[in-house]
This record gives structure tokens, C-alpha cells and sequence, in this order.
């Protein structure tokens, strides 16, 4: 098991009915930033819920955070937070709001070019004068409730970008399975394959000694195959819910990903798709995972046919449960309702590899992977293959 450092001070609040605790949670002497995505929590419910448990409290607020946060709206609350001399910001939402108050709690006291937080992926570690936040969330998927990563997408020049750093934990995350009762089921969908993604990018790797490691992360897999697709159909089912949701922020509070190497060239190329063509972040996930494994079968032989005999229970040889393993994993996404090919989720395609390629060259990512082996030509044929 390689070194690692475990470090995760989120109070995480689980449970029905644990918004009204915000009173107990939210700073009572400063003043307030209620930050939120479209309006989508003035529909169900949450967004009185919130307001009802900080009555008397001083509160600005700030909406219109979008799906793939922009760096050009998140500066603009960057802005009303250095006017207003607001101290606490809580994020109302799902994983885009969460991270796009992570760069804003970043920016607001950052002495520079605040795009160059994403362009040089800072780092802000403990001790950095970032204005503290918490969440309340609403849609279980990216784990962001419980980490401190973060992706923004700079729409100016389409670049989806990262940051990150153990100032940026949140200071308390409320996380309420009943809200997940009036979601879209596409979004829900979405949390799955999200969700199952963050799980596969520590786990599918090469063997290595960390059996407990594995052993979680095959956990999750197997807990997401078995309620995903009935909580798409059942989100008023508790059980459902409140597992889907428990599975989503273990996938990605960091604590699978200590001792062992991880992967995240799905995610970097998916990234891509989002800020090219506005395609679901899961959706790019789903549609580059698979090829990813398939071009990279040799390195990740012995990894897939551990993850197709424990998670799929496949027999045969270690060649053919591999190779079993990724189709069973493409017909999952299916029943997910993700489509697997670029062309099912956009006409203007043909470019992408070479847009994709010479943008990583640009940045100097001349390798991915956790054996840094996925080289640029390797990146082409995996996005070709996913045309």
C-alpha cells in the first residue's frame, strides 16, 4: 500500500429533516452569501427550508450558478462578496454550485489573476485566507460535499479547469436524501454513472496490495449496480435514496483513493466533451470510460477481470472476463439511459480528436494515466474509438 495522509474535516449531516440544524451550523456574526444554481430549489422545497432555519440571520443572495459553473458568473459573486464584506457562503445545490463556491471562497482574497487559479491549478492549503462555506445539497453525484476539489469551466476559451486544497473542505455539508424525490430522472441517472465513474478511476488501475482498498471500492460498484436503476423509477424510496446518496459521496470523499494509484484520464478527456459540446459530464464519462479501458486493456487486464469476477461474478479466463467486464459495464450506463457514442449525443463530431489532442499538447499533458502511459496518440484513438 503506497504512503498516504487521510484528512477530511467535513461535518457531515446526514438524514431526513437535517436542514433546520443550518442555525446550529451557519455563523451567527457575519453576514451571509446564499449561493444557488437555477431555481430548481424554489421548486422543491429546500430553498424555504433554508430560509425558514436561518430567520434573523443577515443573508445576500446569489443565483443563476450554471451546470458546468462559469468562472465569468462565479466572478461576479466574487465581486458582491468584496462589496458586501460577506464572511460565510453556503452553497444550495448540487456538485456545479458546491464547486463553483469553492473557486469563489478561493478568489475573493486571491492576490492575482483569478483565471489563473484554473489555468495554473492552485492549490490552497490549510491556513489560506479563503472565506469558509458550507452546503446543503441537492444533487448526489460528484462527492463534492465531502472533498475539496473543484471543476470550472472558463467559457471564454472552453476550458473546463480544476482546483483544489485542503482549505477548501467544506466547513459542514447537510445532505438530505428526500430531495433527490423531485429530480429529473435524467439527473438521477446522471449521479449514478457520476458516481460509479469517481469509483472506477481509483479502482480501475493494476493489482496492487491494498485489499481493503478494493475491497470498498468494489462495495460501492456492486451497491450502485443494485439500486441505481430502481431509484431512477422509486426516488420516493428511502432505502433507495439514502444509499444512492451515501454511495455518491463515498466515491469521492477521498478516503478509497489513500494507498493506492488512481487513474482520471476518463474524466480529463470527458472534461472535454462537456466544454465542447455542453454534453452531461456523466454522459462524457460513459461515453469515454469504456473506450478508455479497451485501448488500455493490457495495462488494466488484470484489474478488469478482479472487477468482472467480484462486481459482475464472471467465470472464465482472466482474458475473457476482462473483455466481459466492459460490456457489462456498457450495458449498465444503458439501462442508466446514458448513450455510449459521441455521435448519439452530437452532430459535430469529426474534429473532436484533434481539437482534444492539441489542447492537451497546449497544456503540456503529453501523458495520463496512473502509469502515465496514455499518451497523446493513445487519447486520439480513444476518442476516435468513442465516435
Amino acid at each position: 500500500m503506497l504512503n498516504f495522509e487521510l484528512y477530511n474535516p467535513v461535518n457531515y449531516v446526514f438524514g431526513k429533516g437535517q436542514i433546520e440544524k443550518l442555525n446550529e451550523l451557519v455563523p451567527k456574526d457575519v453576514k451571509i452569501l446564499l449561493a444557488y444554481g437555477g431555481g430548481s430549489i424554489f421548486k422543491n422545497g429546500v430553498y424555504d427550508q433554508v430560509k425558514s432555519a436561518l430567520a434573523g440571520f443577515e443573508i445576500v443572495e446569489f443565483g443563476g450558478i450554471e451546470p458546468n459553473p462559469r468562472f465569468e458568473t462565479l466572478m461576479k459573486a466574487v465581486a458582491l462578496i468584496r462589496e458586501q464584506n460577506i464572511g460565510f457562503i453556503l452553497a444550495v445545490g448540487g456538485g456545479s454550485v458546491i464547486d463553483g463556491v469553492k473557486f469563489i471562497s478561493a478568489a475573493v482574497h486571491f492576490d492575482g489573476d483569478e483565471a489563473s487559479i484554473l489555468r495554473n491549478r492552485i492549490l490552497f492549503k490549510k491556513g489560506a485566507n479563503v472565506v469558509p462555506f458550507g452546503t446543503v445539497l441537492t444533487l448526489p453525484a460528484t462527492g463534492s460535499e465531502m472533498n475539496s476539489g473543484a471543476v470550472v469551466t472558463i467559457e471564454a476559451t472552453h476550458d473546463k479547469l480544476t482546483l483544489g486544497g485542503s482549505a477548501l473542505f467544506p466547513e459542514f455539508s447537510i445532505v438530505d436524501p428526500t430531495v433527490i424525490i423531485s429530480l429529473p430522472k435524467r439527473q438521477i441517472q446522471n449521479g449514478i454513472i457520476d458516481a460509479f465513474t469517481h469509483v472506477m478511476e481509483q479502482y480501475l488501475t493494476f493489482a496492487h496490495d491494498a485489499i481493503l482498498q478494493d475491497r470498498l471500492a468494489e462495495s460501492i460498484l456492486q451497491t450502485l449496480i443494485e439500486v441505481g436503476p430502481a431509484v431512477v423509477e422509486n426516488p420516493s424510496d428511502y432505502k433507495l435514496a439514502s444509499n444512492y446518496v451515501w454511495c455518491a459521496t463515498m466515491a469521492l470523499n477521498g478516503l478509497i483513493q489513500k494507498g493506492v494509484p488512481s487513474d482520471w484520464a476518463t474524466h480529463m478527456i470527458g472534461h472535454e466533451l462537456t466544454a465542447l459540446y455542453e454534453i452531461d459530464h456523466a454522459r462524457t464519462l460513459a461515453i469515454i470510460g469504456p473506450n478508455l479501458y479497451k485501448v488500455m486493456f493490457e495495462t488494466k487486464k488484470e484489474k478488469l477481470a478482479q472487477y468482472g469476477e467480484r462486481v459482475w461474478n464472471l467465470k472464465g479466463t482472466p482474458d475473457e472476463i476482462a473483455h466481459a467486464a466492459i460490456e457489462k459495464t456498457i450495458e449498465f450506463f444503458h439501462t442508466m439511459g446514458m448513450k455510449t457514442k459521441l455521435s448519439e449525443n452530437t452532430t459535430d463530431y469529426k474534429n473532436t480528436a484533434d481539437f482534444i489532442v492539441n489542447r492537451f499538447g497546449e497544456r503540456g499533458w503529453k501523458a495520463l494515466g496512473e502509469k502515465q502511459n496514455i499518451t497523446l496518440d493513445k487519447v486520439r484513438e480513444i476518442v476516435e474509438m468513442s465516435y
